[in-house]
């Protein structure tokens, strides 16, 4: 459907003010005052995620607002249908169009769309939000000057010094605590101003700390307040520094405090945080701590052995495990359950690599099952004993010349990203067209929708229709002999063709 600016979803609206009608991630928005910008109706979308398009209707006082997903556009109907948004001191209505997208027709929709590039550039540059561009013409309420901060692919651990020294940017930080819950790094961080609470979660949500790892996931918390009783290296109250240390609880070792030191002054942050990037030296200097220090809960040396349940025990292998946990560390030893073949052992090189492959593929699909993946009570997997044959379902991996992560600092650690649709692809010899690969990545079972060649012709990026296509294509094909001694490379990609 081509939306014209003839206003036809504005009949079927007259005088029905509810928000009822089925989801879409298009959002109708009615009675807008007359002299309203493009700016201001796209920051109502901006706080509870990404705007992809707009059409504005100027003569009807009406706009159409498309967020990336459904679940964003949900989230913001049900929100303002416990708060009246206003505009310019106006209420608005905001309900569901019956588009499911908004296929805007380009000479009408250029300058809203330049708009939009413009916000969103101050969203992902993470510019200190200026003057009207998104603070003041926001019209989210008085949020929680709390924020509850989740860390995703924790590969080095993140201490409070850190958090202090990136939250700081947007304003003075008051109080954080640090917790493990659900396996999972969290902290909660107190400003003295909501709006700063604001534009930090604007700037950070899903950026990255450290290159490709360490992911920030940022929520306004309900808590309003902190109470710290204790300074240390888990909760610090900044603004009474006479706090006890709280003797029950343990310092840093000094050896990892003095590299954490090292590593926190080299955090580039006066200028924009592009992934809060951190020069080589640092990240060794981390990852050495984090050799030592591991994940909260997880020492390295521990829990490098995961439980992987509801595989498909038909088409599961011990090679299809290998290869696809592979892609998140090097994968020592495989197990298939003798009496529970829908589940396998897996050891890792270290408990940071489990975490890292737990949190990528845990309800991730393979081989059409949705997988689970927890950590496992074992130490290590046994292989079985001398003369037993248990029908290849024990495979030790241990020298494998297939690991990505042998050499340290190898490139592979900053390309680590979620399973996507879009897989890297390199190590393609000149002979080989795309018309080739298309074809070989189309017998995998999916349909390959988009693919470009990097200039060298050595790498390229192609695109399945599904995630779930990708992890099988990836499973399939990497380490595939394309000929001329050039075995093909896959991994998952960030971007988008």
């Amino acid at each position: 459907i081509c939306l014209s600016a003839n206003g036809n979803d504005s009949k079927k609206f007259k005088g029905d003010d509810k928000m009822d009608g089925v989801p879409s991630r298009v959002l109708h928005i009615r009675k807008l005052p007359g002299e309203v910008t493009e700016t201001e109706v796209i920051a109502l979308g901006l706080p509870f995620g990404k705007v992809t398009n707009i059409l504005m209707l100027k003569g009807k006082n009406q706009a159409f607002l498309e967020l990336a997903t459904e679940e964003a556009a949900v989230t913001m109907v049900n929100y303002y249908s416990a708060v009246t948004p206003h505009l310019r001191n106006q209420p608005i209505y905001i309900q569901y169009s019956n588009h499911k997208e908004l296929k805007t027709d380009n000479t009408l929709n250029q300058r809203a769309q330049a708009v939009l590039q413009a916000v969103t550039a101050v969203q992902t540059t993470n510019a200190p939000i200026t003057g009207t561009t998104v603070s003041e013409s926001a019209v989210t309420p008085a949020q929680s000057p709390v924020l509850r901060i989740i860390i995703d692919n924790m590969y080095y651990p993140v201490t409070l010094d850190v958090l202090h020294q990136i939250f700081s940017k947007f304003g003075a930080v008051l109080k954080i605590i640090t917790f493990t819950k659900n396996n999972q790094f969290q902290a909660l961080l107190q400003y003295g101003d909501p709006v700063n609470a604001q534009q930090a979660k604007l700037a950070l949500d899903g950026q990255n700390i450290y290159n490709a790892c360490c992911t920030l996931r940022i929520d306004f918390s309900k808590l309003v307040n902190l109470n710290v009783k204790y300074n240390n290296d888990k909760s610090r109250d900044y603004t009474r520094p006479d706090l006890p240390s709280g003797d029950g609880q343990p310092a840093l070792d000094p050896a990892i405090a003095a590299a954490f030191a090292k590593e926190t002054s080299l955090l580039a942050v006066p200028g924009a945080l592009s992934p809060l990037a951190i020069p080589n030296a640092a990240a060794a200097a981390a990852a050495a701590a984090a050799g030592r220090v591991g994940m909260p809960g997880v020492s390295a040396g521990g829990n490098t052995v995961l439980l992987v349940s509801n595989l498909n025990e038909e088409m599961v292998t011990p090679q299809s495990l290998f290869t696809l946990f592979g892609v998140y560390g090097d994968v020592q030893r495989v197990k298939i359950l003798y009496n529970k073949k829908d589940s396998a052992l897996i050891q890792m090189a270290d408990g940071n690599q489990s975490q890292l492959a737990m949190s990528h593929l845990n309800g991730q699909k393979m081989y059409g099952k949705i997988i689970r993946v927890t950590l496992s009570k074992h130490q290590t997997v046994q292989l079985p004993r001398e003369g037993l044959d248990d029908q290849g379902l024990t495979k030790d991996f241990g020298n494998s010349p297939l690991h990505r992560f042998k050499k340290p600092g190898s490139k592979n650690f900053q390309n680590i990203f979620p399973p996507s649709a879009t897989l890297h692809l390199s190590n393609i010899p000149p002979s080989v067209a795309e018309e080739d690969l298309r074809t070989l990545f189309a017998n995998t079972g999916g349909t390959v929708k988009a693919f470009k060649f990097f200039q060298d012709h050595k790498m390229a990026l192609l695109q399945m229709s599904t995630v779930e296509e990708a992890i099988q294509a990836l499973i399939d094909l990497h380490n595939y002999n394309l000929g001329e001694n050039h075995h093909l490379r896959v991994s998952f990609s960030k971007s988008t063709i």
